[in-house]
């Protein structure tokens, strides 16, 4: 059984992990891998999948959790963005049947060279972060919320909709608009 979310000290329970505390790491188990498999399922599409996922988050949980800087978020943020970019890392892999021209494999490889040549410091993500947190919030609960399910629970539109109840294309045109306003604030 799983304690409230205020209870259980996720930081205490991350850096227990990165000590070799397997007891921390079955906490964190019986705390949040129902939740980490509803955010691989979401993603995947797939129980059999998810469950692959969530097996190999807590793998990488377990051998990572020394690299869990609280300075960039929450632990448990932390827990479950490793869960999410495994699972969205999954997706793209099952696509990669599709050939690519030489040209594409040159301009992919020229653009991947320009991200990582203007990678921000540590300081300048926080800044970034600190401002998208505040112009998330300048943004209406319902229409912050469509946001957030697309873009970190990984939902479609459809199951936004179905979620909270509206027309899809009202879901549509609220993050069409969101992400609008979220980039004029960000400007």
């Amino acid at each position: 059984m799983s304690l409230p979310e205020f209870c259980f000290d996720y930081e205490a329970c991350l850096a227990a992990c990165a000590r070799g505390e397997q007891r921390a790491l079955r906490d964190l188990y019986t705390q949040e891998s129902a939740r980490l498999l509803g955010v691989a399922r979401r993603i995947a599409r797939s129980d059999a999948l998810a469950e692959d996922i969530v097996h190999d988050a807590f793998i990488k949980i377990w051998t990572r959790a020394a690299a869990y800087d609280p300075a960039r978020g929450s632990a448990r943020g932390w827990v479950f963005s490793v869960t999410r970019h495994l699972a969205l890392n999954a997706m793209r892999d099952q696509g990669q049947t599709v050939q690519v021209s030489e040209q594409s494999e040159h301009a992919l490889q020229d653009q991947a060279s320009l991200e990582t040549a203007t990678h921000a410091d540590t300081f300048e993500y926080r800044a970034r972060s600190d401002r998208v947190f505040g112009c998330l919030e300048q943004l209406e609960p319902a229409r912050r919320n469509c946001i957030l399910h697309a873009y970190v629970d990984g939902y479609t539109h459809s199951e936004i909709a179905l979620k909270i109840g509206a027309p899809l294309g009202t879901v549509k045109a609220w993050i069409k608009r969101s992400l609008v306003a979220l980039r004029e604030c960000m400007g």
